[in-house]
C-alpha cells in the first residue's frame, strides 16, 4: 500500500467535519461550544458524549472513550489507519497524492496498539481504582478535575503486577510489550511493569498515536519523572510534548512557546493557550528544533528563572537558533513557573509576561550587565566567550549580523574581530551566564577530529541508495532529516532528491543543481565501481545509523576534551555524568551491539 504524506494527514484531520459524521450515528445537541449526546460505545442513555469541534476531537465522560476523526471511524466500523484516512478524506473532498512505500502492514503497529490499549487501562485506573484515591487528590490539589485528566488522557500506573495481568488478559504478547517499554526486563529474566505508583502523561507522534508515557512518581523514591525508553515508535530527542495538539495552533500565531514539564503545558493549554509544548524531560535538541522550525519560525522560551531554568534557557535558545528560529525569552518572577502562574491569575496573568520577552542574546546581556561582567577587561573577556556561542548558533544571517552589531556596541569590540571569533570554532563550549566560571590555568584538551572521509561516507552512501533505487527516496524523506547532512554539497544533492524523486537520474535533475553539485552527484554515481555492490537495505540501514549516531559521537568527544583538560567542576560533574550517560544509551540503542559491549540494559533504572 502507498504512502499517505503526513501533510496530507493533518490537512484532512483538520478539514474533516467531525461533528456532521459522528452526528450521522448520535443524536447531538449544541452546548456551549461543544455538541452533546449519548455515548454510542457503551450504549448510554445520557448526554455524557461531547464532540469538542474546537480540537476535532470527542469525549465520553462515563466509558472515557477519545479520540479524532480516524479513531471514529476505526472505532465505529473496524477500518484500519490507513483505511480511515482515506475515507475521511473522500468525505472532505481532499485528494490524497500516493507515494510510493512499504508493502503490507507497519511492522510497528502491534507497538502502537500496546500503547493504547495501556494508554486506556491506565486512564481507567485512574479515574475508577480504588487504589488511585491518592493521585485523584493529587490532581485536585493542582485544580485538575477527573474529567479534564480523563478527557487528555492522564492515568496511572498503580504498583504491583497488575498491569501485567490486565494486559496478558487482554492478549497483549510480553514481547511486544517489552519492545514498546511498556515493561522492563531484570537482569534475573524477570519481567517487571515499567510504570508503576505513577502518574502517567500521553506522549503522541504527530499523527495523534500514543507512543511513550511520561511518569511522575507519587511516592519517595527516585526518578521523579520517568519516561518511556528508546523503542521503534517513541524517540526522546525526536518528539515534543502536546506538539500532535498544539500545531495547528503553532501554525495559526506563527509561534510556539516552550516551557519545561508537562503540568505546564497542561495548565497553558486549559487556560486557552494553544501553542504550547515541552521537551520530554532533557534539553532541547537539535531534532526537536528542526521539528519545531516545521510549524513555526519564532519561539517563545518560558521556563524557570533559576539557574537550571536558565540552563536549559540558554542551550535550548541557541539549538533553535541553529534551525533558523527567531528565540525570544519570557522571564517568569521569582519562584513562579508557568502553571503556578496562570493557576493563580488565568491567561491575563501570563500575557504580560510573554509580551515582554526579549531576544536570546539581550537575555544574556542583561543576565551579564547585571553580574557587572561588562565592567574590566577580564570580565569583559569572560562575558565575550559567553555570548559568542549564540553568535554562532544563529544561523539566520540578518540575525547574526544583528548580534555582531549589538556585541560590537556593547563591548566596544570591532564588528570584524568578533565576526572572525563567530566563525573560529570553540574546542569546549562555555557555560552560559550563570554557571560557574572554570578555575583557570589548566589547558584545555582539543577535541578529537574525525577524519573527513568518514564524515561524509555515510553521506555518500545513503545518497547512492537513492540513485540506485528511487523507491528508497520516500523513506529516507520520514527517516532523515535534512539537518543530518553536515557538507553543503550533499545536502544540496539530498534536498534536490526529496524535492523531485521522479527526475533523479534525468537532464531536467542537472539542470537544478549547481556545477559543485554536479561533480559530486558524479562521485556518488560512481560508488558501486570503487566500493563494489553492498545490500540496499542493508546499506541504507547502516547510513541512516551513522548518520543519526555522528552529532552524538561529536558531543561525547567534547565531553572527552573536557574531562581531559580538567575543566569540570564539582557543581558540574554530576551534569555532565549524566549527559555523557544519556548519549552513550542513546548510541546503544542505535547500535546494539554498542548495548552489549557496555553491559547496560534500558528499563533497569525503574525495575528494581
Amino acid at each position: 500500500m502507498s504512502m499517505i504524506p503526513e501533510e496530507t494527514v493533518d490537512q484532512v484531520r483538520e478539514s474533516a467535519d467531525l461533528v456532521g459524521l459522528i452526528g450521522e450515528a448520535v443524536e447531538l445537541k449544541r452546548t456551549g461550544s461543544d455538541y452533546r449526546g449519548p455515548c454510542p460505545f457503551h450504549g448510554g442513555t445520557h448526554r455524557n458524549f461531547a464532540v469538542i469541534p474546537k480540537k476535532n476531537r470527542y469525549y465520553c465522560f462515563v466509558c472515557h472513550a477519545s479520540g479524532d476523526v480516524f479513531s471514529w471511524l476505526m472505532k465505529r466500523f473496524g477500518m484500519d489507519y490507513p483505511t480511515a484516512v482515506r475515507e475521511a478524506a473522500r468525505r472532505a473532498g481532499i485528494v490524497i497524492p500516493e507515494t510510493p512505500g512499504r508493502s503490507g502492514p507497519d511492522p510497528r503497529e502491534p507497538l502502537f496498539e500496546a500503547v493504547a490499549v495501556a494508554q486506556d487501562w491506565f486512564t481507567r485506573q485512574l479515574l475508577e481504582s480504588p487504589e488511585a484515591a491518592d493521585p485523584r487528590a493529587y490532581l485536585e490539589g493542582r485544580e485538575i478535575t477527573l474529567d479534564t485528566a480523563g478527557e487528555h488522557g492522564l492515568g496511572y500506573a498503580p504498583p504491583g503486577r497488575g498491569f501485567l495481568t490486565a494486559m496478558k488478559e487482554l492478549g497483549l504478547d510480553d514481547k511486544v510489550l517489552l519492545e514498546a517499554g511498556l515493561t522492563a526486563q531484570r537482569e534475573d529474566g524477570k519481567v517487571v511493569p515499567r510504570f508503576r505508583a505513577r502518574l502517567l502523561f500521553p506522549i503522541h507522534d504527530l499523527r495523534g498515536r500514543a507512543v511513550g508515557f511520561g511518569g511522575r512518581l507519587l511516592v519517595p523514591g527516585e526518578p521523579k519523572y520517568l519516561n518511556s525508553p528508546e523503542s521503534p515508535i517513541f524517540h526522546k530527542g525526536k518528539q515534543l510534548y502536546n506538539l500532535h495538539q498544539a500545531k495547528t495552533a503553532i501554525r495559526k500565531e506563527e509561534s510556539v512557546i516552550l516551557v519545561e514539564g508537562y503540568f505546564d503545558v497542561f495548565r497553558l493549554v486549559l487556560a486557552g493557550v494553544e501553542h504550547v509544548v515541552a521537551p520530554l524531560g532533557t534539553a532541547l535538541t537539535g531534532d526537536q528544533a528542526g521539528l519545531l522550525r516545521r510549524f513555526a519560525r519564532t519561539a517563545t522560551l518560558l521556563y524557570d528563572s533559576d539557574q537550571a531554568g536558565l540552563r536549559a534557557t540558554f542551550r535550548g535558545g541557541d539549538e533553535l537558533l541553529r534551525h533558523g528560529v527567531r528565540v525570544r525569552v519570557a522571564t517568569m518572577p521569582e519562584g513562579e513557573d508557568p502553571d503556578t502562574l496562570v493557576r493563580k491569575g488565568g491567561a491575563a496573568a501570563l500575557q504580560p509576561i510573554l509580551e515582554d520577552g526579549i531576544d536570546l542574546l539581550e537575555r544574556k546581556i542583561q543576565l551579564l550587565e547585571r553580574k557587572g561582567w561588562f565592567e574590566g577587561v577580564e570580565h569583559q573577556r569572560e562575558a565575550l566567550d559567553r555570548l559568542l556561542p549564540t553568535i554562532r548558533a544563529a544561523a539566520d544571517p540578518i540575525t547574526r549580523d544583528l548580534y555582531l552589531k549589538t556585541v560590537s556596541e556593547r563591548t566596544g569590540v570591532s564588528r570584524e574581530v568578533l565576526r572572525e571569533q563567530a566563525a573560529a570554532r570553540a574546542a569546549a563550549p562555555p557555560a552560559p551566564p550563570d554557571a560557574p566560571t572554570p578555575s583557570r590555568g589548566r589547558p584545555v584538551a582539543p577535541v578529537r577530529r574525525r577524519r573527513p572521509g568518514l564524515e561524509v561516507a555515510a553521506e555518500r552512501l545513503l545518497l547512492w541508495v537513492m540513485l540506485r533505487d528511487r523507491s528508497w527516496i520516500p523513506k529516507a524523506a520520514t527517516e532523515v532529516p535534512v539537518e543530518w547532512f553536515e557538507t553543503p554539497v550533499l545536502r544540496e544533492l539530498y534536498e534536490a532528491m526529496l524535492r523531485s524523486p521522479e527526475n533523479v537520474q534525468s537532464a531536467i535533475f542537472l539542470e537544478h543543481l549547481s556545477p559543485l553539485a554536479q561533480k559530486a552527484l558524479a562521485r556518488v554515481d560512481g560508488y558501486e565501481a570503487k566500493y563494489g555492490s553492498p545490500d540496499l537495505d542493508r546499506a541504507f540501514v547502516d547510513a541512516c545509523r551513522s548518520l543519526e549516531a555522528r552529532p552524538l559521537r561529536k558531543k561525547l568527544d567534547e565531553i572527552k576534551a573536557l574531562r581531559d583538560g580538567r575543566s569540570i567542576t564539582a557543581e558540574n560533574f554530576d551534569t555532565i555524568v549524566q549527559e555523557e550517560r544519556e548519549i552513550r544509551n542513546k548510541l546503544s540503542a542505535i547500535f546494539p551491539e554498542e548495548l552489549l559491549k557496555r553491559k547496560l540494559r534500558r528499563g533497569d533504572v525503574d525495575a528494581r
